[in-house]
């Protein structure tokens, strides 16, 4: 004798397809790494605004500071920008150089810079948060 008696017969079953994995471009998703670098402790809400889980995010934040993210290769690299000498760089003998990193960082450097520890030192300057 079965206990339930009150229980009905399922005559349709519907799947609900809700586990199913996105699949995010690399222009999406350098979109959203971008957004999330634009200010300080931003990662979490643009995670939550797109979405994405705050691990999936820093997974590609790192993807991008090594270069990997993106279908260049390059997503660790920022536009160039050439200004005119000023008068008192141009009696300094070496001039100085800015270098500003994607996620904002500054380096100021002059001409005579060591160009191999500069390498090292942008690079270790990309893989803070």
């Amino acid at each position: 004798m079965d206990i339930f008696t009150d229980s009905h017969h399922v005559t349709r079953l519907d799947v609900v397809d809700t586990g199913r994995r996105r699949r995010w471009s690399d222009d999406a998703k350098l979109r959203i790494v971008e957004e999330s670098y634009s200010a300080p402790r931003l990662a979490s809400a643009t995670a939550r605004r797109h979405g994405v889980s705050n691990q999936q995010l820093f997974a590609w934040r790192k993807a991008y500071r090594a270069g990997r993210l993106g279908a260049d290769g390059l997503g660790g690299f920022v536009p160039a920008r050439i200004v005119p000498e000023t008068p008192a760089s141009r009696c300094s003998g070496g001039g100085r150089m800015e270098i500003v990193s994607a996620n904002g960082r500054r380096v100021i450097v002059g001409g005579d810079v060591d160009v191999p520890a500069l390498l090292r030192i942008v690079q270790g300057l990309e893989t803070l948060p």
